[in-house]
């Protein structure tokens, strides 16, 4: 169940106001934080036949669930449309690098010179200090769980020399994975009109990097606590951005197993998982929810409707 955000009391005199208010929002459409409602129908297959619920039915304005088993859609909204996938973005890093390194306990340094430009930019840092020598497991896992910036850019210089170079490495796989309207221009998922997904082409991902057992421990881990280093001589622990809004991952006879979420003004909160129920195992893919860090977290309060009620 997500995490609820504590509630901000407020005096009588406005309830009467706040409930017109609500009213009216309900009647043009609009959700509680002022955001234009997507009304286009979801799309649910079950027992091989189709059916459509109303698009209000969830937050989120793109989304796919998929059986692992079979590789079956058994839900869809808006799956094949554009979105900004922020640090979704870090699933195909994260391959990419597994896929390119042949030593997880190799050093790398990571170059001041990103640092300055990654915080100007407010990307999500890990915690790591310019020029600190770090083994590549751990950035691994601080580029998945605190969705660490310097992290990405630190594995993709080690890699292929420069960002933009990697960036070319993410596009072949994409292509070889059959993401035929998804293109990377950075490792991060910071905003750039030319680095988009769809949540139909971010399923074919995640369900390709789930086969890679190290990719799927990271993607699983509740916390990780990195190698000790000059210059964090006890070293650091991550927790995951996903696990930590969470008051439990239980639903209704399952467990969500793992998951990444991200965030962008553009993306809207995003959400890619993994949950095992009744024995199948299913990947959700969400994108475009209201909100932001301090809100109430939609994109998992989707993923908890979604996998109790079409799993």
């Amino acid at each position: 169940m997500v995490r609820q955000r504590k509630p901000v009391r407020k005096k009588r005199r406005w309830i009467p106001v706040c409930g017109l208010l609500l009213c009216l929002a309900v009647f043009f459409g609009w959700n509680e934080l002022g955001e234009k409602l997507d009304t286009r129908e979801t799309t649910v297959w079950r027992n091989g036949t189709t059916e459509s619920i109303d698009g209000n039915t969830f937050y989120s304005k793109y989304m796919i669930l998929v059986r692992l088993s079979d590789g079956q859609t058994l839900l869809q909204k808006n799956s094949r449309e554009r979105l900004y996938p922020a640090s979704l973005t870090k699933m195909m890093t994260a391959i990419v690098c597994l896929e390119n390194a042949s030593d997880l306990n190799r050093q790398v340094q990571l170059s001041p010179a990103m640092f300055e430009r990654l915080q100007a930019e407010n990307a999500s840092m890990a915690g790591f200090q310019p020029g600190e020598s770090v083994p590549v497991i751990d950035l691994l896992y601080g580029m998945m769980l605190p969705s660490g910036a310097e992290c990405c850019e630190g594995m993709a210089d080690y890699i292929a020399g420069s960002e933009a170079a990697f960036a070319a490495l993410m596009n072949q796989k994409a292509k070889d994975l059959g993401m035929k309207d998804t293109h990377f221009v950075n490792t991060t998922g910071l905003y750039d009109e030319e680095h988009y997904s769809t949540a139909y082409d971010l399923s074919l991902l995640l369900s390709y990097a789930l086969n890679n057992e190290s990719f799927r421990a990271i993607f699983t881990a509740k916390s990780y606590t990195t190698t000790p280093t000059q210059l964090h001589p006890q070293g650091m622990t991550f927790y995951s951005t996903m696990f930590k809004e969470m008051d439990t991952a239980a639903f209704s006879q399952g467990e969500i197993l793992g998951g990444k979420t991200g965030f962008t003004d553009q993306s809207g909160l995003c959400l890619a998982s993994l949950a095992e129920k009744d024995g199948e195992a299913y990947i959700l893919v969400t994108a475009g929810a209201p909100g932001n860090h301090a809100t109430e977290q939609f994109n998992i309060t989707d993923a908890f409707a979604v996998y109790n009620g079409f799993c």
